[in-house]
């Protein structure tokens, strides 16, 4: 049997530590014009309560959450507080709009640059909630 040589050839490459940094650096800058646009497509208020919102108290909220298949697209992003956003946990939208419908109101007013088919969603949860109550 004949013996395969295999020559390896070390190629120049820039220090591992400094890309790192560069990415991390990239990716932070983006999560942050990220979430300065999102806060100003709401309207700078918890789309769930509509409390004023500073940049420093907003926080993220996935529509859909990520754990039940949701995106980090922009459309499925909305501005939210604190409390809100806890209360919120990983429920979907619907369950969520069911259990507190004057957010789902709130939601439908202030959340502008989420999908029609979230929008949609809310309004059917929340006049279903109230047509339970009466």
């Amino acid at each position: 049997m004949s013996r395969r040589v295999v020559h390896h050839v070390a190629l120049a490459r820039a220090p591992r530590g400094l890309s790192r940094h560069a990415r991390r650096l990239e990716h932070q800058q983006h999560k942050r014009q990220v979430k300065r646009a999102t806060f100003r497509d709401c309207g700078r208020r918890c789309v769930y309560c509509g409390t004023a919102l500073g940049l420093e108290n907003a926080t993220l909220d996935h529509v859909i959450p990520v754990s039940r298949g949701g995106s980090h697209l922009p459309g499925n992003l909305v501005s939210a507080c604190q409390p809100c956003n806890q209360m919120k946990g990983a429920l979907l939208p619907t369950e969520f709009f069911a259990r507190y419908p004057t957010a789902g109101q709130n939601f439908m007013r202030f959340a502008r640059a989420v999908h029609r088919q979230l929008k949609r969603g809310a309004r059917r949860a929340v006049s279903l909630a109230y047509a339970q109550a009466a």
